[in-house]
């Protein structure tokens, strides 16, 4: 067999190099990867690359950030769309849907970040329940499982407790708990215990590993930056810029490389041009002075949140210039303790002083001495990175002439220049984290608060970092306070605290607490004061009372797992449809909606509130308008003429106008709304017969209303002329010929209300309904809960119905409560069929639902989805549907949309049922487009909806 030839010059086990059969059993390659190529814009994130990850085994893949470790794996998972070469995974094209849905239930993915793949609203039950019935678990075998599972990782105490507020290692457990509830063949793991403390990583490795014993034929494949797991893994793939530089096992490449660490021996494998940037982190003793100062004090911090101690009377000192570091289990309270430190949260109890001055949020003279680097990357994702360095200068209050020069030098001292145009999103992890340094520091501060600043970075990065961190130190004499996980970066503190719980364990050096201990290493002291603590010990905990009837008694550990399920349907994955999977997803919204009172409460009672305020707001009526004379004439028969008109019901008379001046002071004043004017000698005029005139003037704001309002005038006064000269003539007049009179069939009042409120259904059953649908699924796709339609078995189409039918349930719950308000409260009656305005209105809200579904395909943030439904929805059904006017009076396009678009038909329905007492037979041609238009917008959906990312 050839071997292909690493950038290094050694050897890497290519497609014509399988692994050493001394190695690992001659069986196929779990996945076989030949000429892979991928492209992000014009970033290039792998290139050319050749592989094959041997079965039966753990696979490591090691790399600096933005490497196309997490590519690489979302390639092998069928998550991302394959754009260059081939991969073959579990003995077929991962390319062909056809085969990546044959194998999708032999495959577990979990993608990169803490619970990326959760539902944070969801219990922890909940969490893997939802992934039991997506892989067609019955309800006995997913309690069975789910109970298994819950024992062996510990959770079983916490199965009621929402995912979103897991620790970081409890949400880790919990992803792995999702991902093996079908028995995978293949796990694929990115990054799984990035910002997990070292008790929790463990824990983890540990449920791996057992899991492997009891499974020997399972291939695991993990991206991680932890060099130490790295260690424990078969054999390992190290990659940088988009290649493999070498592979083989653990020992292989600390041999090829003569490293003593794999940190080492990765750094060894870099090509020379990156190596050549590399140096090793110089640790330079801290020279103590007699006359230091304390730059950060805690006394008996404690920190509340509700019945919720978070810190607990936590007491330390840290003197000017001293790289002080938190360590501690995930949510034990260090990023709460860090807060209270910055004033970013007020303590419950205690005091926190910077250079001897009790913490105060609102002084801003100790807020310039101190930058504060997030656990979170929190910095404008919209800005480039000198923009974003540019704005925290001038946050910060540095003299304007000062900022360039400043900006200039952090851009230098962390190697940012080539990037300074660029946006972070952009940027690899490792670089990101450098950026928000820089940040930290732009206005020279004397503490430097930073929150697990190298979480998720490779060990150059990390390395880098922390040779700026002890330059700082030493240098500059910068209080340094940091949070970290990984034990070698605690050994180059000059001092430590272990948190648990709220508490602090100890503090001292590390050397001193790893002799206090007796323990070989740092990690071995950490986790023997976790344990001694208490931690790592909930699987001996009582499952509380209110999951009891949902979990059975979990087996011990050393029981056998559950053996995978050999039913066809379920284990092939090739079913068209699968209304368990669109249930599934039925449910999970339906969970959701309940714990988010914001969406529960727009979708139920929005709709009746926008009623309230269209139903009133909207009204085409000319009623109680209130008018002043201004009388040129004085004499009893202009008065008789303002009697008249201030005796309409659309007319409120008030005191008569003085002079032009008057006359305008008071409708700039909106006093009145009508000033009438009444020339002089009016009243001779009219006794003589002749023509009269007289001045209107009246608000034109609004062109509609003013035109009724001047054809009310109009009319007014030719009556009264009339009926002046009537009088005049006697009996003698002749009567007329004929008379004219007009009658309204459908509204004889002709009034707003019943015109507006039947069609304002229609607009509202259609926003709101269409928003929530969207942003059902376009919070997956902002939360990266997405990844889980991409790597199980559900269609597209189960996930979209399963998304809309909660939705439909409710807008018909909306209809309902429209109605009602409709008949009861605007008094609005209905003189048709209530059964075919209802199944109108079912018919309806489908569509309404459908076009939110279509709209979410091509929206990616929520905000996009809020502003696009709403403007893809309201603009054609106000201005196209007929609710203003007739569709029948609309040319080109807009009538073609006036004609296609469902509003239409919905408002004809809605009029004719409530207005003209019509039924089935007379609205037949109205229900045919809305029975058309569902196929249709559930089709395209589907058809836009991505399986795959692209």
């Amino acid at each position: 067999m050839a071997r292909g030839v690493a950038e290094d010059g050694q050897p890497v086990m290519t497609r014509e190099s399988p692994v050493p059969a001394e190695a690992f059993p001659a069986t196929p390659p779990v996945a076989s990867l030949v000429n892979v190529g991928l492209r992000y814009g014009k970033t290039l994130a792998l290139d050319n690359i050749t592989l094959d990850i041997p079965a039966g085994c753990m696979v490591g893949l090691i790399g600096p950030d933005g490497v196309g470790k997490s590519s690489l794996l979302s390639l092998v998972a069928g998550a991302r769309v394959v754009q260059q070469g081939q991969i073959e995974v579990l003995g077929g094209d991962i390319a062909s849907a056809r085969h990546r849905s044959r194998v999708c239930p032999q495959i577990a993915y979990m993608p990169q970040g803490l619970g990326k793949n959760l539902y944070p609203n969801l219990s922890v039950f909940e969490n893997i329940d939802f992934f039991g019935r997506l892989f067609g678990h019955d309800r006995r075998e997913r309690e069975e499982r789910i109970a298994r599972l819950l024992g062996r990782t510990g959770l079983a105490p916490f199965a009621s407790r929402p995912a979103g507020k897991l620790s970081g290692g409890m949400k880790q457990k919990l992803g792995l708990c999702c991902a093996l509830i079908h028995d995978p063949d293949l796990l694929i793991l990115d990054e799984p215990t990035t910002g997990v403390d070292p008790l929790s990583r463990r824990q983890f490795w540990d449920l791996i590993d057992d899991i492997r014993r009891e499974r020997p034929g399972m291939s695991v494949i993990v991206a991680t930056a932890y060099m130490e797991e790295a260690a424990r893994f078969d054999w390992l793939a190290a990659m940088n810029a988009g290649r493999v530089l070498a592979v083989g096992a653990p020992g292989d490449l600390l041999r090829r490389t003569g490293a003593g660490t794999l940190d080492e021996a990765f750094i060894a494998l870099l090509p020379e041009e990156s190596r050549a940037t590399y140096h090793k982190v110089e640790l330079r003793p801290r020279t103590h002075r007699p006359d230091e100062t304390l730059a950060i004090e805690a006394e008996g911090l404690t920190m509340r949140f509700g019945d919720f101690t978070a810190v607990d009377n936590v007491s330390f000192s840290i003197p000017q210039g001293e790289i002080f570091g938190f360590l501690g289990s995930n949510g034990c309270g260090k990023t709460t303790t860090m807060k209270m430190l910055t004033g970013l949260l007020p303590a419950t109890e205690g005091i926190a002083k910077l250079f001897g001055q009790q913490v105060d949020p609102h002084d801003m003279a100790v807020r310039k001495r101190v930058g504060y680097m997030s656990q979170a990357f929190s910095l404008y994702v919209e800005l480039t990175v000198r923009q974003n360095l540019d704005l925290h200068a001038r946050l910060f209050h540095l003299p304007l002439a000062a900022i360039p020069g400043r900006i200039q030098e952090m851009a230098r001292r962390f190697d940012l220049e080539d990037v300074m145009d660029v946006l972070p999103d952009a940027l690899p992890l490792g670089i990101r984290q450098r950026l928000s340094l820089a940040v930290a520091l732009i206005h020279g501060p004397e503490i430097l608060i930073l929150d697990e600043p190298t979480s998720g970075v490779d060990p150059v990065a990390r390395d880098a970092l922390w040779q700026e961190l002890i330059d700082l130190s030493r240098n500059d004499n910068v209080t340094i306070f940091i949070s970290t996980h990984f034990m070698n970066e605690a050994e180059r503190c000059d001092r430590i605290s272990l948190m648990h719980a709220g508490k602090v364990l100890v503090s001292d050096t590390p050397a001193a607490i790893v002799e206090k201990r007796g323990a070989a290493t740092l990690e071995d002291a950490f986790i023997a004061y976790l344990e001694e603590a208490g931690a790592g010990t909930a699987a001996d905990a009582p499952v509380p009372p209110v999951m009891a009837e949902n979990i059975p008694e979990a087996d011990p550990p050393s029981a056998p797992a559950v053996t995978q399920q050999t039913d066809p349907k379920r284990d092939s994955g090739a079913s068209l449809f699968d209304f368990r999977r669109m249930f599934s997803y039925a449910r999970l919204e339906g969970l959701e909606l309940r714990r988010d009172p914001i969406r529960a409460t727009l979708a139920l009672v929005g709709s009746v509130l926008l009623m309230f305020i269209i139903g009133y707001g909207i009204s085409m009526d000319v009623e109680n308008l209130t008018f002043a004379v201004l009388d040129h004439d004085q004499t009893t028969i202009s008065r008789s003429y303002s009697l008249d008109i201030a005796g309409s019901r659309y007319f409120v008379e008030r005191p008569p106008i003085t002079d032009y001046a008057d006359l305008d002071r008071r409708m700039r004043a909106g006093e009145i709304a009508l000033a009438i004017e009444i020339p002089p000698g009016f009243g001779r005029d009219v006794l003589r017969g002749r023509q009269v005139s007289i001045g209107v003037w009246y608000d034109g704001a609004m062109p509609q209303r003013a035109e009724t309002v001047r054809g009310y005038i109009q009319g007014m006064h030719q009556r009264w002329l009339q009926e002046r000269a009537s009088r005049a003539a006697g009996a003698q007049t002749s009567a007329a010929l004929f008379n004219i009179e007009i009658r309204y069939r459908y509204n004889p009042d002709v009034e707003s209300l019943p015109a507006i409120v039947p069609a304002v259904i229609p607009l509202l059953l259609l926003m709101i309904p269409a928003m929530l649908t969207a942003l059902s699924v376009v919070r997956e796709k902002e939360l990266g809960s997405i990844v889980n339609l991409y790597v199980t078995p559900t269609t597209r189409l189960e996930f979209l119905l399963g998304k809309q039918l909660p939705y439909v349930l409710l807008a018909m719950f909306n209809f309902i409560l429209l109605v009602s308000l409709a008949i009861f409260f605007f008094g609005v009656p209905l003189k048709g069929s209530f059964a075919a305005l209802t199944l109108g209105a079912f018919l309806y809200v489908i569509t309404a639902t459908g076009m939110g579904l279509l709209i979410s395909t091509f929206m990616n943030s929520q905000i996009a989805a809020i502003f696009g439904t709403s403007i893809l929805t309201l603009v054609p059904a106000v201005q196209f549907s007929g609710l203003t006017e007739p569709v029948s009076s609309l040319e080109g396009g807009g009538a073609f949309i006036g004609h296609i678009y469902p509003t239409t038909h919905f408002i004809t329905i809605a009029r004719g049922t409530f207005s003209k007492a019509l039924g089935f037979a007379d609205l037949s041609h109205a229900f045919w487009p809305l029975l058309i238009a569902i196929p249709v917008l559930l089709g395209l959906g589907a058809v836009l909806l991505k399986k795959q990312a692209s």
